[in-house]
């Protein structure tokens, strides 16, 4: 409980200085010699917008002592509507200038590490950039429509300072395949099955694409990595991007909280136990439990009305999903004639449906156990193509 209250403490203290970090920030007019920039790596912790990390840029100012933190990653959970507009990638973050005091103290309670790659700027370019994050700061501009993938809280910090560069940034080649972006998800929250669970639901084929080097780096960790491994190239002469890495906060062994005691397969597995149940006595009785179909017809109906959904969201990874065949919103409308017990076609369109889910598993990973259940929908349309 402690814990929490340090934690909401910290967070109040942030919010605090965020009407006068950005003032205070304009007001060193220290000459830039005395400035060190460079690019902040946080490790993920357990909350779940936490799970893949954060980037951010630092000020500090070796002479007077100014330290300050250019934070991409600030929004606010009850600003109104605030999971619709998530849901459909209408979100807004905002670039917010925030004192490194107040910023090191919340991923210590985290248990998370917090490690700085000082940059290796000449003063012309250190003054660019910092003229250029307090021009982002500002009011009128420090407001961004945020994307998962392609414009985040690490893309930020890497496009600015690469904009103010005297030269140009090269990084050094990746060795082996280059992983999906779902591939790249997965590796973060393989300890939180539940949260793998429910982007594999919402991400589309697209998420399964290799992605370039440059977009992998909407990773913090994948960041920090090439980075350490970047060239600035200035007039044919080339020089580390990093002069220096020092860790500012040192890990901490971090507890996982438990979650739903189930995993999604184990619950896969529950239901076509259950499916298998009620095909078995349905053949012994020779009926049909058109309330179990009906049942399965609005859980996947309800999770339908989701992914038809997110077809018109403006995240570019959501609009073709294959799991819409298996999860399809159609289902709803013909739940009062499976119940009333009418003859329709929707089992024979439903199989062919599976059928090409099935298919589609050739190019789109799916969400864990998304398979059995189909195999669970396959066993009951079957049965009621074949019920006399």
């Amino acid at each position: 409980m402690k814990q929490f209250e340090n934690i909401f403490r910290t967070i109040f203290a942030v919010f605090l200085v965020l009407l006068t970090g950005s003032s205070a920030a304009e007001a060193d007019d220290t000459p830039t010699d005395s400035i060190e920039m460079g690019l902040i790596t946080c490790s993920p912790h357990n909350e779940i917008y936490s799970l893949y990390g954060h980037t951010a840029i630092r000020c500090h100012n070796l002479s007077t002592g100014a330290d300050y933190i250019y934070n991409y990653g600030v929004f606010n959970f009850k600003a109104p509507h605030f999971v619709t507009r998530f849901v459909f990638g209408l979100t807004d973050y905002q670039l917010e200038c925030i004192p490194a005091r107040y910023f090191w103290p919340y991923y210590y309670e985290w248990g998370s590490q917090v490690s700085e790659q000082v940059l290796n700027l000449t003063n012309d370019e250190k003054r660019r950039l910092l003229d250029a994050l307090r021009e982002n700061s500002k009011a009128e501009n420090k407001t961004y429509r945020y994307n998962y993938f392609f414009d985040n809280c690490s893309t930020r910090p890497r496009n600015i300072i690469e904009a103010n560069l005297d030269g140009t940034v090269e990084y050094a080649p990746l060795d082996g395949e280059a992983p999906s972006f779902r591939h790249m998800i997965h590796e973060r929250n393989s300890r939180h099955p539940w949260a793998a669970f429910g982007n594999d639901i919402l991400l589309g084929i697209k998420a399964d694409r290799k992605a370039t080097q440059r977009e992998q780096q909407f990773l913090p960790d994948n960041l920090r990595r090439d980075f350490n491994r970047a060239m600035i190239v200035r007039d044919n002469q080339r020089v580390p991007l990093v002069k220096e890495e020092r860790v500012i906060v040192p890990g901490r062994v971090q507890v996982v909280e438990e979650e739903f005691p189930l995993t999604p397969m184990q619950c896969a597995m529950f239901l076509l136990a259950v499916s298998l149940a009620v095909f078995i006595y349905e053949h012994c009785r020779h009926s049909t439990l058109r309330y179990f179909d009906a049942l399965l017809m609005l859980a996947t109906g309800l999770a339908g009305i989701v992914l038809f959904v997110m077809i018109f969201s403006q995240h570019p990874t959501t609009s073709i999903n294959l799991q819409i065949l298996v999860l399809n919103p159609l289902s709803l409308l013909f739940i009062p004639t499976v119940v009333r017990r009418r003859k329709t076609r929707w089992f024979t369109v439903s199989m062919a449906c599976v059928v090409l889910f099935f298919i589609g598993a050739f190019w789109q990973d799916y969400a864990e156990g998304m398979e059995i259940l189909a195999l669970c929908l396959l066993l009951r349309y079957w049965r009621h193509i074949h019920d006399k």
